[in-house]
């Protein structure tokens, strides 16, 4: 008996001296792991179009459009951290580490509308749920409260005009189920088409440091929605009046407000060039942002992305020094 005590005080020790090793090679493992997923901000841009060629889940579309090189290009007087000039017809024109991880902000709702578009139903009567209450300071809303009912058409409107983060997750329960799932369906249609440096973990943009894209990404998710010419209903409309049913059954009107300065007038674009949609975003993280469309007097289009500018001026300042790039 005393020996097989003795057997088994040798194995418990075995057994202490085994854990901590155990433990430090997973801690090793998981930290590497965390750093190449969240910390590597930059990769050599040439691998992009292999990784589309060897994905078969990724359908390589981008090939067709611009394509950042490892320089920057043209951007001398820019001085937002990441952005993106790039033609119709797939010309590179301006880009400054277009392929950098960068948070969105509500230029993510872009995204939003894309996946609306193209699974949901416009005339789909949609009651609000409590999980369009949006708690945080400073978000921007559309005003909508749970039980209010709306048209998924009219909730678009909130989304992109007012920037609605209420708006964006009510839309995510009516077309994806529930929030989690909606934004499953955004990040299967970032891969889809290409933008691989992408993830999200809401349909608003609110700051999560998993929740990230990069100027490239951005222009190839715009690109993708302008196809769809509904979209350029909601990215291009200056004011909406909207009239809908309350939780208590009454009538409430509201005019929503394009927050792009572009498109309200506020702000006027380069001569020769006009801008016809385009999305702001805003939060301390990512800083103000901006992704537009834009065409010049020959009819050519443009499609341009602008990553944390200092400020709301800093922003449309760089802006409109890119689009002045544009060939008149």
């Amino acid at each position: 008996m005393s020996n097989y005590i003795k057997r088994g005080k040798k194995q418990v020790n075995k057994l202490y001296l085994i854990i901590p090793i155990v433990l430090v090679i997973a801690l090793a493992f998981g930290g590497a792991y965390y750093y190449y997923q969240f910390m590597i901000t930059e990769y050599d841009f040439s691998n992009r179009l292999s990784i589309l060629d060897v994905d078969t889940r990724i359908t390589p579309i981008a090939k067709n459009l611009a394509l950042p090189t490892e320089d920057d290009i043209n951007v001398d007087d820019i001085s937002s951290e990441s952005i993106i000039l790039a033609g119709g017809d797939g010309s590179l024109i301006a880009s400054k580490v277009a392929t950098k991880r960068m948070y969105p902000a509500s230029t993510t709702k872009v995204m939003t509308a894309l996946v609306a578009l193209k699974y949901g139903n416009l005339t789909d009567e949609v009651t609000v749920t409590e999980d369009s209450v949006i708690n945080e300071a400073g978000a921007s809303l559309a005003g909508i409260h749970p039980g209010d009912v709306l048209t998924l058409d009219q909730l678009l409107y909130g989304l992109m005009l007012p920037s609605g983060n209420d708006a964006a997750n009510a839309i995510a329960v009516h077309v994806g189920g529930s929030v989690e799932n909606f934004v499953k369906m955004m990040n299967e249609e970032a891969k889809r088409i290409g933008a691989v440096d992408t993830n999200f973990v809401n349909s608003n943009g609110l700051s999560d440091e998993n929740h990230y894209t990069t100027a490239y990404d951005l222009y190839l998710i715009f690109n993708e929605a302008l196809k769809d010419p509904r979209f350029a209903n909601y990215a291009g409309c200056a004011s909406y009046n909207v009239t809908y049913t309350a939780a208590d059954g009454s009538q409430v009107t509201k005019n929503w407000r394009n927050g792009n300065r572009y498109i309200t007038g506020q702000v006027a674009a380069p001569y020769g060039v006009a801008v016809e949609a385009g999305k702001t975003g805003t939060t301390l993280a990512a800083g103000s942002c901006l992704v537009i469309s834009s065409a010049n007097d020959k009819g050519n289009r443009y499609i341009s992305v602008v990553l944390k500018s200092k400020n709301r001026a800093d922003l449309y300042d760089n802006m409109s020094k890119l689009l002045m790039k544009i060939d008149k």
